[in-house]
């Protein structure tokens, strides 16, 4: 694992930080490349929820400002936002200072967000003519939106934790412990449950997976654990099958 990038196993929920705190976080195509790389490894090791938060007083300042500008880490970005959004276990951001730019993207991406007192949220790119892609408007908007979505992007406001609570676009208010708690609680829920569940609300299934995926919970073994736990008045054991 690259020293940008922090990455901790607990039991099954693993902890990824942003390790970068003298450049408050930011996102270069190294650490977008480990984010991604770590994510995906940690999926397969049968991790049930990811929790991503940031070294020192920021969650992530946003994009260095040495690459923004290269074609290259437009697409090492691009990929992990992506890559996040799709993989089959819930991601909660624990956003532990400002997340600017690239930082409230990688927010966005994952499926909750635990924000502390000094959590705060912007998308400043009307400030640098800059643009972000169609997936973070869209995204932005299902999650915080409409409203929101363009006091961000077209006024380029930053948004406070409290509004951020009162809006919407963050869940819960805490500290790393906070979301760490809350991700053990989810991690015993049923894998294939949250798979289906969060491809569809990210809208990443089509149709025809859409059905594959839905009929494959109904006829999981996981299914059929709950209904005799239900009968035997004790808590179900899943296994993701």
């Amino acid at each position: 694992m690259t020293d940008c990038l922090l990455s901790e196993r607990r039991g099954d929920i693993a902890i990824l930080t942003l390790n970068r705190p003298d450049r408050r976080n930011a996102l270069n195509i190294e650490l977008c490349r480990a984010i991604t790389a770590a994510a995906d490894e940690a999926v397969r090791d049968g991790v049930r929820v990811i929790v991503i938060t940031g070294a020192g007083s920021s969650f992530c300042s946003g994009a260095d400002l040495s690459e923004v500008y290269g074609q290259e880490f437009i697409e090492a970005l691009y990929a992990m936002l992506h890559g996040l959004s799709q993989l089959t276990v819930p991601l909660i951001a624990a956003v532990n200072g400002p997340a600017v730019g690239g930082g409230a993207q990688l927010s966005i991406a994952c499926d909750l967000r635990v924000a502390d007192a000094t959590a705060s949220f912007a998308i400043p790119t009307a400030k640098n003519a800059l643009a972000v892609d169609t997936w973070t408007i869209r995204t932005l908007a299902g999650v915080a939106g409409d409203g929101l979505a363009r006091r961000m992007l077209l006024a380029a406001e930053t948004i406070d934790a409290d509004t951020a609570m009162h809006l919407g676009l963050a869940d819960r208010r805490g500290n790393l412990d906070a979301a760490i708690t809350w991700a053990e609680q989810i991690a015993d829920f049923a894998p294939l449950t949250l798979a289906y569940t969060k491809r569809v609300l990210n809208g990443w299934a089509d149709t025809e997976e859409t059905a594959t995926r839905y009929a494959e919970v109904w006829s999981s073994t996981d299914a059929t654990e709950a209904a005799q736990a239900w009968r035997e008045k004790r808590s179900p054991r899943f296994i993701g099958e």
